[in-house]
């Protein structure tokens, strides 16, 4: 019997993940292999450090999320606004081009995961908030690799160990095509940023992407199967 896994994926939640959804999520989730979001997964905007901990990252948590990316809503230029907006975080947080000014990498750039009789490799990588010839740079605590070329140079070191290797990204669909020109050694990548709704997988750059929208409309769902590739994807309706 060929090797295979269910794979559940969101994006661009905004701090939408309500205990309602939660429940719809968590009963899908019980006959998934892997789960991943795709970051903004939180309610504070860019610029915004929470008081409290973001309700989201409990329930991430009860979902036995498998791992996140990023986004914009997860970064600030102060490290501890930073810390603020991941307080209660318990999960894999994956970023191959967010560094601190000292050049470490703030989060592990990938890691392997064992589903369903698959080893599967996810490199993760988000959109660019601060380089350093931004004037925004000097007050910055960390900077931000092109993140194309983060990804490709991880998912190139993580290819030989692993036998589905994903690209979960916080990049926008536009720049998802270009990794996936730019990467073909990919099997899938999974994005968020742009709130694109894909009710089926893009397949014009060669590597399947898939994104589910934006607040909550959608979760999608991925079949994989070893040898055979995506054999089936589909967005779910996901009630209020």
């Amino acid at each position: 019997m060929a090797a295979a896994a269910v794979i559940l994926h969101t994006n661009d939640l905004h701090g939408q993940l309500t205990p309602e959804r939660l429940a719809i999520l968590s009963g899908l989730r019980s006959s998934a292999d892997l789960y991943f979001d795709a970051g903004d997964s939180v309610k504070s905007g860019n610029l915004a450090a929470p008081l409290f901990p973001e309700p989201c990252w409990p329930r991430l948590a009860e979902a036995r999320v498998t791992a996140t990316c990023p986004g914009n809503r997860e970064s600030h230029v102060l490290s501890a606004a930073v810390a603020a907006k991941f307080r209660g975080a318990s999960h894999p947080v994956l970023c191959a081009n967010w560094r601190t000014k000292a050049g470490a990498l703030v989060w592990p750039a990938s890691k392997i995961f064992e589903a369903g009789g698959l080893r599967v490799g996810v490199v993760a990588g988000m959109v660019a908030m601060v380089t350093p010839r931004m004037k925004t740079a000097p007050a910055s605590a960390y900077l931000w690799d092109p993140p194309i070329a983060a990804i490709q140079a991880e998912g190139e070191r993580l290819r030989p160990e692993c036998d589905l290797l994903i690209a979960l990204t916080h990049i926008g669909f536009t720049q998802d095509q270009r990794l996936a020109e730019a990467c073909p050694l990919l099997d899938l990548i999974i994005g968020g940023h742009s709130h694109t709704v894909l009710e089926q997988p893009d397949r014009s750059a060669g590597v399947p992407i898939v994104q589910a929208g934006s607040h909550g409309r959608f979760i999608g769902r991925l079949e994989w199967e070893s040898g055979r590739g995506l054999r089936g994807a589909e967005l779910l309706p996901w009630a209020s």
